[in-house]
């Protein structure tokens, strides 16, 4: 059972005059808790015309489409699991993470225990166990 919690985030515009070329009106971002079996994580999505991303956060990791680089999270010693969409099937919402399989991980990610081939989900279970040890 996943439970979703609206998590509020106040928004800030550095530029109160409006551009040209885009304006914010086009752009959609989307911050909840998700309840998991083993605890709970904050999931995100942001689209625009053209394009979106989505990725899942822990306080040891996260689990992210393949916008997310692992080499330079590898540089910074952060734990990255990468799933990758395809034109037919992207991963639009964070829940699409969740039964998506991961392409590529940082090497931190590695160390705890997280393969390419396995599940978003499963990914997201050894960030939360290393979350409750640390």
């Amino acid at each position: 059972m996943i439970a979703r919690q609206k998590v509020l985030f106040p928004t800030w515009h550095s530029d109160p005059a409006p551009t040209p070329i885009m304006s914010i009106r086009h752009l959609q971002s989307r911050h909840e808790a998700i309840e998991l079996p083993f605890g709970q994580v904050l999931g995100c999505s942001y689209r625009w015309p053209g394009g979106q991303y989505c990725v899942i956060h822990t306080d040891r990791g996260i689990v992210g489409c393949g916008l997310y680089d692992c080499s330079i999270a590898s540089q910074f010693g952060f734990a990255i699991a990468i799933a990758r969409g395809t034109p037919t099937h992207p991963l639009c919402e964070p829940e699409d993470l969740l039964n998506a399989k991961i392409a590529d991980v940082s090497k931190v990610a590695q160390e705890m225990g997280i393969r390419v081939g396995m599940l978003g989900i499963d990914a997201l279970k050894i960030l939360m166990a290393e979350s409750n040890q640390g």
